[in-house]
């Protein structure tokens, strides 16, 4: 099993319970029982991964649980992380056997840290199941509650479950999970914090705007989750296919059109409220963190912004901020997560998927969004970019003039990497205790804001010098 760990892959021990959580699936070996174990790539999702590498490798359909902290110890193996899973029908192969978890003992493991640790995970999962410890999808038994309620949810439309599925994240208060059917596949998410508000967004937006977002079949609101039918079309992320990226781009403004006069009520759903107003509030707060940040940096490159640079930068970005109210450009729903694997586009139009990050106001920023992925996609250039420009401000252009188009789209790359930033919540911890790699990502993301306003100023019509 040492031999498995690899720079890009982990290795991590599951900790499967069967039969209510009587009994524990354990590899015999001649030095003692091990627990099974999979080489998961990272950088992917460790869900469906070890899951599926359960089947495959050692014959057992499970669902992920909880990964329990377990401390490591100097007998450990190399600092091996462990899932807890459960078993959703009582299988296995050659390679293991099911035990009683009562009649487990030290001295019956290869390694006393395996049993050490399923003592801790047993404990544990009584705690989730007895209320102590708060999680609902910790449970044991809570998925075959799930696969009930879907199927009383999708009988009466003429459909059953064949028992295919895959859970692609997993933790104590989120899930997603796609069902397969006789007919359409079905997926469940829930949500907890802190990305809650996606519930209330969610159920609102398919309210509203049921063209553009996946058909909601029910809802569990003790769960915050909700049943929605998988949407057929091509997702954007798989696709180079160039009218896809146009269709996209003209279904959001079409949507972000049509969200005007929604704004209070999406707002009070949870939305992210990133008005002019708003985002002003936050430039100062922002950038004085920053410069603590910034100061903090220890290697040189890449270049530290002095405490003058960001007091400059801030007043351009409010600059901005006031251009855009003179501009008259309406307050719209918007997508800080626009990433092409969150649309999919078809003959009948376009959806939009996961609405966590759903904010009201400057719409310019969310295409903004999807034109940087487009420029990561690598089938770029000068006139597919105008192109997918062409596609997106048409609709505006019934609302604003060319020359405020313009300007919107002059001063959107700025604003857009500023409300991201901080408009997300992230802010520098003033007494020096930011985590480093979340402190690398502010500086980098400053460092960008502050090139992406020189290059607005450069970018500036003459007749507004």
């Amino acid at each position: 099993m040492e031999s498995l760990q690899q720079t890009n892959r982990e290795i991590c021990r599951a900790v499967v319970l069967g039969d209510n959580g009587t009994e524990l699936l354990v590899v015999p070996t001649d030095k003692g029982l091990l627990l099974p174990w999979a080489d998961i790539p990272h950088d992917q999702r460790f869900a469906e991964n070890l899951t599926a590498a359960m089947r495959t490798e050692w014959g057992c359909e499970t669902i992920c649980l909880f990964t329990p902290d377990v401390p490591s110890s100097a007998d450990s193996v190399s600092g091996t992380p462990f899932e807890v899973m459960e078993c959703c029908h009582k299988t296995h192969n050659a390679r293991t056997r099911w035990v009683s978890v009562s009649s487990l003992s030290r001295g019956g493991f290869a390694s006393a840290d395996d049993y050490a640790a399923i003592q801790q995970c047993v404990a544990e999962c009584h705690a989730h199941v007895c209320g102590q410890v708060p999680g609902t999808f910790a449970k044991i038994g809570w998925f075959r509650e799930l696969q009930a309620w879907v199927e009383e949810v999708i009988t009466p439309l003429g459909f059953q479950l064949n028992g295919g599925f895959r859970q692609l994240n997993a933790s104590p208060c989120f899930s997603l999970i796609r069902f397969e059917t006789n007919g359409p596949a079905i997926w469940f998410k829930a949500v907890g914090e802190p990305n809650r508000r996606e519930f209330p967004i969610t159920l609102a937006l398919a309210e509203l705007f049921p063209e553009y977002i996946a058909p909601v079949l029910a809802t569990r609101s003790a769960w915050h989750g909700w049943l929605a039918r998988e949407v057929e079309g091509t997702n954007l992320g798989e696709t180079e296919e160039s009218q896809h990226w146009k269709d996209a781009a003209s279904a959001l403004a079409q949507l972000q059109i049509a969200s005007i006069g929604h704004q209070s009520h999406l707002l009070q759903c949870g939305a992210r409220d990133l008005r002019a107003a708003s985002l002003s509030n936050l430039v100062h707060p922002f950038l004085e963190g920053m410069g603590d940040i910034m100061e903090r940096q220890v290697k040189v490159p890449p270049p530290v912004l002095t405490r003058r640079e960001l007091l400059a930068l801030g007043e351009q970005i409010l600059d901005a901020l006031s251009l855009f109210l003179e501009l008259g450009v309406p307050d719209a729903l918007g997508h800080l997560d626009l990433n092409p694997g969150n649309i999919i586009v078809s003959a009948d139009g376009c959806v939009f998927l996961d609405w966590a990050e759903a904010y009201v106001g400057n719409p310019f920023l969310s295409f903004q969004h999807l034109l940087e992925h487009l420029r990561r996609t690598g089938c770029t250039g000068l006139l597919l970019e105008a192109e997918l420009t062409a596609f997106y401000t048409k609709a505006w252009r019934d609302l604003l003039s060319a020359d405020d188009i313009a300007e919107a789209l002059r001063l959107a790359p700025m604003l857009a990497v500023f409300a991201y930033a901080a408009g997300t919540g992230m802010r520098a911890d003033p007494g020096g205790h930011q985590n480093q790699n979340s402190a690398g990502f502010l500086r980098s993301m400053t460092r960008r804001l502050h090139c992406e306003a020189s290059l607005a100023m450069e970018r500036r019509s003459p007749c507004l010098n």
